[in-house]
């Protein structure tokens, strides 16, 4: 397996464009992007658990019910949320697009992302599409992961390959997400394409038990988002045989995605609104994976340890208090932490207790950008990983004002 340039475009038959329409105020921002494969695609999908779904969505699991789609459209600046006349919008966005590039709407995918509970307007939409479609291009990821930004500050982008059944695969993802993040299926928008053959039943598995540890383990803010999906398209447009159940080749296919989507977690915890660090939590000696993720998530999700993380304190106390109120059965008096980056690690805490340590190589360890919490239970064989990011004065400034 290989990292490699390309996103989205980056497997066969898929292209990609992004363009500004005019449904954001600044004109410098792109707001609509797409994506599209030259040859009907299996898809699977995941969704928000949150009662309150994005129109999109609801339209999208219509549209991909039969376990196909050609092409994804997403705009940026609006949410499509808790509006009368969301669904309408949704499928005039699929329809539009459909007719500009000649599939069915039904091989549509549609999603918004913004403020929520604000009408969106079809027209800049209706607008952009002819010149959406006309720039569509192989090496075009860039624009369609900038048009799916919101308060992100960086792209999120990633593709690689690898072998199955003799034939090179490519398998590429872009990702949006920044606030909002605490999921329960998946996170914020994400769309991954391959060309790798595999049925839309074994697409749909690999997917719905990739994001268990990936992106079920990202967590910001503690809010799930309304708009949040994970959309993969696999064309089979890289000649092997196609997947059909488990074994060697479905190994590799889910190696590769899952490296993708490990990489689109962490890129998406380390853009944090406000973030100056990601910080992951590694748990090991759990008696499950049930304790072990409940541990890892907790952690990460301690607004406390957050702000530590932000004042390079090494306040190990929140992280030991973050796991007695998780809910995992463990043995508090097995518990070992410690705090590692690439300034090195320390370990500050052993048997559940506190141990002599400097807080000077402690705070020289902490002020690096990349933070890991390990936390050693030392109960049982079971490990697993969380991301998050620091907790910082800017969090609270950009959703003070964020719709106004």
């Amino acid at each position: 397996m290989e990292i490699i340039s390309g996103g989205v475009c980056a497997a066969k038959g898929f292209k990609a464009n992004g363009i500004h329409c005019g449904i954001r105020k600044n004109k410098t921002k792109r707001d609509l992007a797409l994506i599209y494969s030259e040859k009907r695609a299996n898809a699977a999908a995941v969704y928000t658990t949150n009662l309150v779904k994005g129109a999109p969505l609801t339209v999208t699991k219509q549209h991909i019910a039969d376990g196909y789609a050609s092409a994804v459209i997403c705009n940026s600046g609006n949410a499509n949320t808790c509006n009368a006349n969301g669904i309408e919008i949704a499928e005039q966005m699929s329809d539009l697009l459909a007719n500009e590039l000649k599939i069915s709407a039904n091989d549509v995918v549609v999603a918004s992302t913004g403020v929520i509970g604000q009408p969106l307007s079809i027209e800049p939409i209706k607008n952009g599409i002819p010149e959406l479609v006309s720039g569509l291009a192989d090496n075009k990821s860039a624009e369609a992961a900038e048009g799916i930004m919101t308060t992100d500050t960086r792209l999120k982008e990633i593709a690689v390959s690898f072998t199955v059944g003799g034939k090179v695969c490519k398998i590429g993802g872009i990702a949006k997400g920044s606030g909002m993040i605490h999921p329960n299926m998946a996170t914020m928008l994400v769309f991954i394409t391959t060309d790798c053959a595999i049925t839309t039943e074994m697409l749909q598995k690999a997917l719905s038990s990739d994001i268990q540890n990936t992106f079920n383990m990202v967590s910001v803010d503690g809010d799930t988002s309304t708009n949040d999906m994970v959309t993969v398209l696999a064309n089979g447009m890289a000649g092997n045989t196609e997947i059909t159940a488990e074994g060697e080749d479905y190994t590799e296919f889910m190696k590769a995605l899952n490296t993708v989507t490990v990489h689109l977690c962490r890129c998406i915890a380390g853009d944090g609104e406000g973030a100056t660090k990601l910080i992951e939590c590694s748990v090991t000696g759990a008696q499950s994976d049930s304790i072990a993720k409940t541990v890892a998530k907790s952690v990460i999700c301690s607004s406390l340890t957050k702000a530590a993380m932000f004042g390079a304190d090494a306040n190990w106390g929140r992280v030991l208090c973050a796991i007695g109120y998780s809910g995992a059965v463990v043995d508090v008096n097995k518990i070992d932490v410690s705090f590692k980056s690439q300034k090195g690690e320390i370990p500050v805490c052993k048997n559940g207790a506190g141990i002599e340590f400097s807080e000077e190589i402690a705070k020289e360890i902490l002020l690096e950008n990349e933070i890991e919490i390990k936390v050693a239970l030392n109960d049982g064989e079971y490990s697993s990983t969380a991301w998050g990011c620091d907790l910082t004065y800017d969090y609270v400034k950009i959703n003070g004002d964020y719709r106004t």
